[in-house]
């Protein structure tokens, strides 16, 4: 029967085929090639120390996609490995390479110009069949150094898949349609009901009577319980108890990390490395599983260009493109291939659509923007997290077209269902529903009916469904069917997280001690935070600092502190197992350096914001001394010593939710000591803690170096103190700008371009689009970062300036070397300019980037392979496209200082 199945969908497929010509399955060539030889490979081609003088480069670009879509469905979860073997297929090494978010891959190999070696490309991705393909090199390419190669790879479910999904699809079809012939009204609206009980209050209000509306069926999932004791006990109460046995799902706040806490996303944006944010998904899934957790609320992936708003902390800053690949990651990293697996979780992608864009940087206010700028600058990092699988989608507080995102059927059925193809279920935020009476578009009852058939699937503990669903029923508010799918949607994520095979999934006690803050997570953890690390200043003389013979000031109310530094949404970390930054320090160097330690000052004397952060349990406690007499103290020491450590920023409470802030700069009472810093002297180095980028001007101007630390999170001290003693040279790149002024916010990297556009070089024009007391261009750029090291760039090779059609393929070269004393890395990125379209674009947008270790004095050389993809925008209309004329391509470590070479492209 399941081969008459197989056999039926490829008939169906040939159908398809003849209807779409271009979606040609991809065949595996005949190569002799074993099992044995691909294990044998387990050796990456990196870690050879030699290259041959003379070789040739091969760049693959292409794109993975589903057969059984009609090529429509792309595949962003994937490994493409390049295998080199010898002629008798003993193996030499492989190359890992993973697409992006839309599928897209482009990789680069290199072979010696005596072609002795074989290449193969083998593609395996979870429930495809594996693709293998031999790379010949033609004759004719033989005197070509780059040898270019389009690859478009069409994947089969593999015959056992298939077998699986169908047989998966008709239990779970079957054991659903079951449960809701037997259920009642009651019992389906109540699987719409998500209740809070626990550990954690996230919102204005808790949830009431909660075992009660378990044992009658009345609740369909719970959040802010874990633990497996826990959750056993309330999984228990619903098994047990109600008429027919449905499990419920257990949700969690889990941002970054779950008991090891990792950088805040923020901080994890900027070490531009998708395996790593990756790996740290996985790892936070393992752990929150581990302690009886199936659910998580996370990623975040609101695009933000205004750091006033406190919950820039929580995304992955501003840039749409950069969004939408660690979306994708993180969703891979939470899910993996299987959720019915003990070891994940059900990703929420959040919070649907642009609540990024409160205005005035003021958390829960109105977003108002064009459809264009949503579709162009906001909606990327969404479409990325549900083309990567996500389970479930949370709405946002904010307003879309005047209509509040939780009843908005355009954003919920048109866009997210109809146009991306969701199929998993949405979820509000913390009683959204609510909150639309506050919005004003009707009472309780009316504003659930909205919800309802706009598309939310589950009610965040505002029960606004539980409690009025029934009587719009009867009035024909809703009808039965929209309850129904509503339900069914709910029973399905059950079904597909395994809770109806074993409730008690994720209530496995034994897997605490060697799950749940472990030594290797804490690892992990220490090097998360190490590459999140940005250098924001550097004097090239006082970092890295010496390992011996060196007295050190350390200074800062944030110096000794271990409450502060996970930072927002650390829900199941705890404080008191983080490494202080003066612990971590004397830890590494020991008896080898001298550490003299002062507080200097509080976080902050604002006895408004004192009392305003306080009242949210920050527990903020003043010193008893007075700000002169800390600050004294400091100053003695740091007479003392040959260097000042400064560190400095926000509490945990000052970023995040409900934490906006209208000057982003450091607290004055900081600003004080600094000052006194300075006069003594003596090179300050700051060191930043904090969740969103700040105000600096006056501290560049004076500072020796200053490292952006972000919150790091439970190894804190020991990160920073490997990254200030040289034992790891910082790499992270900013993905969010740093404003010289609040004034100057919203400030962004891929803003428009003006009529009357300032150039800085004629200073006296008027009218022109400028301020009159300060520079119009930002602190620190998008994609900033220094090094301990430096780094040059040659200029842009391209192997044409004129382009043809979509077939055609630009290929660029840099050189990038190395000319500092220290081995390091660099994130190359790459920007494209459209300087004449039919709608107005940016003035520059990221699409492509390249991380690359070098050795001192190293050089290397780095390749892009641009198509017509990268060249596509949003029109006026709001298609796709792209159109042909003139583009610049700029290439270099920032947004700001890049080499640039013009190209033309026609159609």
């Amino acid at each position: 029967m399941n081969a008459i199945i197989y056999i039926f969908i490829l008939l169906q497929l040939s159908v398809n085929h003849i209807q779409a010509e271009q979606c040609v399955l991809t065949s595996n060539d005949e190569v002799q090639l074993t099992s044995s030889i691909f294990l044998q490979s387990r050796r990456y081609c990196s870690s050879f120390n030699f290259l041959p003088t003379q070789t040739h480069r091969i760049i693959i670009s292409g794109r993975l996609v589903d057969y059984t879509s009609r090529c429509k469905r792309t595949i962003p979860d994937a490994n493409i490995e390049i295998i080199h073997t010898q002629p008798d297929f003993r193996s030499i090494c492989h190359e890992l390479h993973h697409p992006n978010s839309r599928g897209h891959f482009n990789l680069t190999t290199l072979i010696a110009s005596s072609l002795t070696e074989q290449l193969f490309l083998r593609v395996t991705s979870p429930g495809y069949e594996t693709i293998l393909k031999e790379i010949v090199i033609q004759s004719s390419q033989k005197q070509i150094q780059d040898i270019i190669l389009d690859w478009h790879l069409v994947l089969m479910p593999s015959m056992e898949q298939v077998q699986l999904q169908q047989q998966q699809k008709q239990r779970m079809s079957s054991t659903i349609d079951s449960l809701m012939s037997q259920m009642t009204l009651d019992e389906k609206i109540g699987q719409l009901n998500l209740v809070s009980i626990g550990f954690d209050i996230t919102g204005p209000i808790v949830s009431e009577n909660v075992d009660e509306k378990i044992r009658y069926g009345l609740v369909g999932g719970v959040f802010n319980t874990y633990t497996p004791t826990a959750v056993r006990r309330l999984q228990e109460l619903a098994i047990n108890n109600t008429r027919l046995r449905i499990p419920l799902i257990f949700g969690y706040d889990v941002i970054h990390g779950h008991k090891t806490i990792f950088p805040i996303p923020l901080g994890m944006s900027t070490t531009w490395d998708m395996a790593l944010i990756e790996q740290s998904a996985r790892i936070a899934a393992q752990e929150a599983s581990a302690d009886g957790l199936n659910w998580v609320f996370s990623p975040m992936v609101d695009i933000a260009r205004d750091p006033r708003w406190g919950r820039i902390a929580e995304g992955a800053g501003e840039d749409p493109w950069l969004g939408s690949q660690i979306a994708a990651a993180m969703v891979r990293g939470y899910q993996g291939s299987d959720l019915s697996r003990s070891n994940t979780v059900m990703a929420c992608v959040k919070h649907f659509a642009l609540y990024g864009g409160a205005e005035a940087g003021r958390d829960y206010n109105t977003v108002d923007m064009s459809r264009i700028s949503m579709y162009q600058n906001f909606l990327a990092p969404y479409q990325g997290a549900v083309e990567a699988g996500a389970g479930s989608v949370m709405t946002s507080f904010n307003e879309i077209d005047s209509i509040p995102a939780s009843g908005n059927r355009w954003l919920l059925q048109n866009l997210l269902r109809d146009q991306w193809s969701f199929n998993g279920f949405a979820v509000t935020d913390y009683t959204s529903i609510n909150e639309m009476v506050e919005h004003g578009v009707g009472n309780l009852q009316d504003v659930s009916s909205r919800a309802l058939n706009a598309g939310v699937d589950m009610d965040m503990v505002g029960e606004g469904f539980l409690t009025t669903l029934k009587t719009s029923l009867q009035e024909g508010k809703v009808s039965e069917q929209t309850i129904n799918q509503a339900c069914r949607r709910i029973l399905e994520a059950k079904f597909k997280l395994g809770l109806f095979d074993d409730p008690y999934l994720y209530c496995d006690e034994s897997r605490t001690p060697t799950d749940i803050f472990t030594y290797e997570n804490r690892l992990a953890a220490k090097d998360f935070a190490r590459r999140s690390f940005v250098l924001l200043k550097t004097d090239r003389k006082t970092l890295p600092l010496a390992r011996s013979n060196l007295n050190i000031a350390l200074v800062g109310p944030l110096a000794d502190d271990n409450r502060n530094l996970l930072g927002t949404w650390a829900a199941g970390g705890d404080w008191r197992q983080t490494v202080s930054v003066r612990a971590g320090i004397e830890k590494l160097v020991g008896n080898q350096v001298q550490v003299s330690y002062a507080k200097g000052s509080n976080i902050l004397d604002d006895s408004y914001m004192l009392d305003a952060l306080n009242a949210y349990g920050s527990n903020i406690v003043s010193d008893e001394r007075s700000p002169q007499e800390m600050i004294n103290e400091a100053v003695a020491i740091a007479g003392k010593s040959d260097v000042i450590i400064a560190i400095l920023g926000e509490t945990e409470g000052m970023s995040g939710e409900a934490a906006s802030r209208a000057d982003i700069g450091l607290p004055e009472s900081q600003k004080n000591l600094l000052k006194a810093l300075f006069d003594t002297g003596k090179p300050v180095v700051i060191v930043l803690i904090n969740g969103r980028p700040l105000t600096l001007t006056w501290e560049h101007d004076h500072a020796a170096a200053i490292l952006e630390a972000w919150f790091p999170g439970t190894e804190t001290g020991n990160a920073i103190a490997e990254v200030l003693f040289g034992y790891y040279n910082p790499a992270g790149k900013l993905t969010t700008t740093f404003p010289r002024h609040v004034g100057q916010i919203p400030l962004y990297y891929n803003h428009k371009r003006t009529g009357r556009p300032f150039n800085s070089s004629n200073f006296a024009e008027k009218y022109k689009s400028r301020y009159l007391d300060i520079p119009n261009d930002p602190l620190y750029p998008f994609g900033h970062g220094l090094s301990y090291t430096s780094f040059d760039f040659s200029p842009i090779h391209a192997d044409k300036t004129e382009l043809h059609g979509d077939s055609d393929r630009l290929t660029l070269r840099m050189g990038v070397s190395n000319v500092g004393a220290y081995a390091g890395e660099e994130v190359i990125q790459l920007y494209i300019s459209d300087p004449v379209a039919s709608s107005t674009r940016a003035v520059r947008e990221l699409k492509s980037f390249r991380k690359l270790f070098l050795r001192s004095q190293q050089q290397e050389e780095v390749s892009f392979v641009i198509t017509t993809n990268d060249l596509k925008f949003y029109n006026s209309n709001l298609d796709y496209v792209w159109e042909e004329g003139d583009f610049i391509i700029h290439i270099g470590p920032d947004s700001v200082n890049t080499k640039s070479v013009a190209i033309k492209w026609f159609k």
